[in-house]
């Protein structure tokens, strides 16, 4: 399996939907604000198997200090396999050197996270309010 990994706004809105219907985030059921919210990304880098769409990441920065990673999903199917890896070193590449990179995480996410170096930080408490249904 070959997985190119690249920043691109050159994506089809059908592929977009398929990955996070196929993860059940209920962001899939308002499209036009998802494909608008990850298009208007200060960053968005996917992950291709050939042509299709298997994995994307967006960011969310001023360009200088703060960096937000509000989406990291790949398909069900290329889960385990390193994908969501490869796009997190792509975010690097760019925001590496950063002051604060941060990230809100639950689930099994956690582990994924830590793994690739998130912490949790300090005493901080996630707080929200959401629109969603998969939490």
């Amino acid at each position: 399996m070959t997985i190119t990994i690249k920043e691109t706004r050159d994506i089809q809105q059908e592929d977009i939907i398929k990955i996070y219907h196929a993860n059940g985030w209920s962001s899939a059921q308002k499209p036009n604000e998802l494909i608008n919210a990850l298009l208007n990304s200060h960053s968005l880098v996917t992950a291709w198997e050939g042509e299709k769409l298997i994995g994307l990441g967006n960011a969310l920065s001023d360009g200088y200090l703060v960096v937000y990673y509000p989406h990291l999903i790949i398909h069900p199917d290329y889960q385990g396999m390193g994908v969501g890896k490869l796009i997190l070193n792509r975010f690097q590449e760019k925001y590496g050197r950063f002051h604060q990179q941060i990230l809100v995480a639950d689930g099994k996410a956690i582990d994924f996270y830590e793994k690739c170096g998130f912490e949790r930080a300090g005493e901080t408490k996630a707080m929200w309010i959401y629109q969603g249904t998969e939490h």
